[in-house]
Protein backbone atom coordinates (compact mmCIF):
# COMPACT_ATOMS: atom_id res chain seq x y z
CA UNK A 1 0.00 0.00 0.00
CA UNK A 2 1.23 3.62 -0.75
CA UNK A 3 2.09 5.97 2.29
CA UNK A 4 1.61 8.83 0.29
CA UNK A 5 -0.92 10.06 -2.45
CA UNK A 6 0.27 12.56 -5.32
CA UNK A 7 -2.56 15.61 -4.90
CA UNK A 8 -1.07 18.81 -7.38
CA UNK A 9 2.23 19.19 -9.57
CA UNK A 10 3.44 23.02 -8.85
CA UNK A 11 3.52 24.32 -12.61
CA UNK A 12 4.67 27.76 -11.99
CA UNK A 13 5.13 30.90 -9.45
CA UNK A 14 2.09 33.32 -9.18
CA UNK A 15 3.43 36.71 -8.59
CA UNK A 16 6.47 37.58 -6.36
CA UNK A 17 5.18 36.71 -2.66
CA UNK A 18 6.00 33.18 -2.93
CA UNK A 19 2.99 31.31 -3.79
CA UNK A 20 2.58 28.84 -6.49
CA UNK A 21 -0.13 27.52 -9.39
CA UNK A 22 -0.74 24.29 -8.62
CA UNK A 23 -2.05 21.28 -11.01
CA UNK A 24 -4.36 19.13 -8.93
CA UNK A 25 -4.28 15.64 -9.51
CA UNK A 26 -6.76 15.02 -7.26
CA UNK A 27 -10.82 14.90 -7.59
CA UNK A 28 -11.82 17.54 -5.40
CA UNK A 29 -9.11 20.74 -5.64
CA UNK A 30 -11.32 22.16 -2.81
CA UNK A 31 -9.80 19.03 -1.00
CA UNK A 32 -6.78 22.24 -0.33
CA UNK A 33 -8.61 24.13 1.51
CA UNK A 34 -8.63 21.41 4.40
CA UNK A 35 -4.92 20.96 3.96
CA UNK A 36 -2.27 21.81 7.02
CA UNK A 37 0.51 20.58 4.68
CA UNK A 38 1.76 19.07 1.56
CA UNK A 39 5.41 16.62 1.25
CA UNK A 40 7.31 18.46 -2.18
CA UNK A 41 8.85 15.68 -4.02
CA UNK A 42 12.24 17.74 -5.05
CA UNK A 43 13.69 15.18 -6.80
CA UNK A 44 16.47 14.85 -3.93
CA UNK A 45 14.68 14.90 -0.88
CA UNK A 46 11.22 14.87 0.36
CA UNK A 47 10.56 18.11 2.28
CA UNK A 48 7.55 18.94 4.45
CA UNK A 49 5.60 22.44 3.61
CA UNK A 50 3.00 24.02 5.63
CA UNK A 51 0.02 25.68 3.82
CA UNK A 52 -0.53 28.88 5.08
CA UNK A 53 -2.96 30.12 1.90
CA UNK A 54 -4.76 28.85 -0.48
CA UNK A 55 -6.76 30.32 -3.61
CA UNK A 56 -8.48 29.21 -6.94
CA UNK A 57 -7.73 30.31 -10.73
CA UNK A 58 -9.18 28.67 -13.33
CA UNK A 59 -8.43 25.07 -12.88
CA UNK A 60 -5.50 26.17 -10.52
CA UNK A 61 -4.77 25.85 -7.50
CA UNK A 62 -2.41 28.81 -5.69
CA UNK A 63 -0.90 27.86 -2.88
CA UNK A 64 1.34 29.71 -0.27
CA UNK A 65 3.52 27.75 1.84
CA UNK A 66 4.38 29.50 5.42
CA UNK A 67 8.10 30.94 5.80
CA UNK A 68 8.23 31.14 1.55
CA UNK A 69 7.74 34.68 0.75
CA UNK A 70 9.60 35.56 -2.08
CA UNK A 71 9.45 34.18 -5.94
CA UNK A 72 13.50 33.37 -5.94
CA UNK A 73 12.82 30.93 -3.37
CA UNK A 74 9.76 28.82 -5.18
CA UNK A 75 11.39 29.09 -8.54
CA UNK A 76 13.48 25.81 -8.20
CA UNK A 77 10.52 23.99 -7.27
CA UNK A 78 8.61 23.94 -11.01
CA UNK A 79 7.21 21.14 -12.36
CA UNK A 80 7.43 19.66 -8.87
CA UNK A 81 4.57 16.65 -6.97
CA UNK A 82 3.11 17.39 -3.77
CA UNK A 83 1.98 14.93 -1.87
CA UNK A 84 -0.68 14.33 1.72
CA UNK A 85 0.40 10.98 3.37
CA UNK A 86 -2.23 8.61 3.50
CA UNK A 87 -3.41 10.02 7.55
CA UNK A 88 -4.13 13.37 5.44
CA UNK A 89 -5.69 11.78 2.18
CA UNK A 90 -9.41 12.10 1.72
CA UNK A 91 -11.27 9.94 3.82
CA UNK A 92 -13.17 7.21 1.93
CA UNK A 93 -16.66 6.42 1.40
CA UNK A 94 -18.12 2.60 1.56
CA UNK A 95 -17.01 0.90 -1.56
CA UNK A 96 -14.14 3.77 -2.25
CA UNK A 97 -10.75 3.05 -2.86
CA UNK A 98 -7.52 4.86 -3.62
CA UNK A 99 -6.27 4.32 -7.48
CA UNK A 100 -2.46 3.91 -6.10
CA UNK A 101 -3.84 0.93 -3.69
CA UNK A 102 -5.70 -0.86 -6.43
CA UNK A 103 -2.78 -1.20 -8.91
CA UNK A 104 -0.92 -4.45 -9.05
CA UNK A 105 -3.54 -6.51 -7.51
CA UNK A 106 -4.24 -9.86 -9.06
CA UNK A 107 -7.52 -10.16 -10.77
CA UNK A 108 -9.80 -12.97 -10.37
CA UNK A 109 -13.30 -14.07 -11.88
CA UNK A 110 -16.16 -15.28 -9.31
CA UNK A 111 -14.90 -18.73 -9.68
CA UNK A 112 -11.75 -17.85 -8.78
CA UNK A 113 -9.70 -18.09 -11.38
CA UNK A 114 -6.89 -15.97 -12.19
CA UNK A 115 -7.45 -13.52 -15.33
CA UNK A 116 -4.40 -10.86 -14.64
CA UNK A 117 -3.56 -8.20 -13.03
CA UNK A 118 -4.92 -4.95 -12.94
CA UNK A 119 -2.62 -2.33 -14.43
CA UNK A 120 -4.81 0.86 -14.95
CA UNK A 121 -7.44 2.98 -13.73
CA UNK A 122 -9.24 5.07 -16.60
CA UNK A 123 -11.24 7.90 -15.29
CA UNK A 124 -14.00 8.64 -17.90
CA UNK A 125 -16.79 10.24 -15.94
CA UNK A 126 -19.64 7.82 -16.02
CA UNK A 127 -17.54 5.22 -14.14
CA UNK A 128 -13.94 4.30 -14.00
CA UNK A 129 -12.61 1.68 -16.22
CA UNK A 130 -10.34 -1.08 -14.64
CA UNK A 131 -7.57 -1.84 -17.46
CA UNK A 132 -6.16 -5.48 -16.83
CA UNK A 133 -3.17 -7.63 -17.66
CA UNK A 134 -4.80 -10.80 -18.78
CA UNK A 135 -2.34 -14.00 -18.31
CA UNK A 136 -2.75 -14.76 -21.94
CA UNK A 137 -0.68 -11.03 -23.15
CA UNK A 138 -4.00 -9.64 -23.94
CA UNK A 139 -5.69 -6.47 -22.50
CA UNK A 140 -9.34 -6.19 -20.58
CA UNK A 141 -11.28 -3.27 -20.02
CA UNK A 142 -13.71 -3.60 -17.50
CA UNK A 143 -16.47 -1.18 -16.35
CA UNK A 144 -15.84 -0.80 -12.67
CA UNK A 145 -19.05 -1.32 -11.96
CA UNK A 146 -21.11 -3.38 -9.08
CA UNK A 147 -22.59 -5.77 -11.66
CA UNK A 148 -18.93 -6.33 -12.75
CA UNK A 149 -16.70 -5.39 -9.59
CA UNK A 150 -17.74 -7.93 -7.06
CA UNK A 151 -14.97 -7.74 -4.31
CA UNK A 152 -11.85 -5.64 -3.60
CA UNK A 153 -9.61 -7.27 -0.80
CA UNK A 154 -6.98 -4.70 -0.66
CA UNK A 155 -5.04 -6.60 2.26
CA UNK A 156 -5.06 -9.99 0.58
CA UNK A 157 -4.36 -8.41 -3.09
CA UNK A 158 -7.06 -9.25 -5.22
CA UNK A 159 -10.28 -7.65 -7.19
CA UNK A 160 -12.92 -10.77 -7.75
CA UNK A 161 -14.92 -9.89 -10.75
CA UNK A 162 -17.72 -10.83 -13.20
CA UNK A 163 -16.58 -9.91 -16.60
CA UNK A 164 -19.99 -9.04 -18.90
CA UNK A 165 -20.61 -11.41 -21.86
CA UNK A 166 -18.78 -10.06 -25.43
CA UNK A 167 -15.69 -8.45 -23.56
CA UNK A 168 -13.34 -11.53 -23.28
Amino acid sequence: MEDMFKVGVITTTHGIMGEVKVFPTTNDARRFKRLKEVILDTGKELITLEVEGVKFFKSLVILKFKGIDNIDDVQKYRQKSLYVTRENAVRLGKDEYFIADLMGLKVVDENGHELGVLKEVMETGANDVYVIDMADGKELLLPAIKQCVLQVNIEEGFVKVHVLEGLI
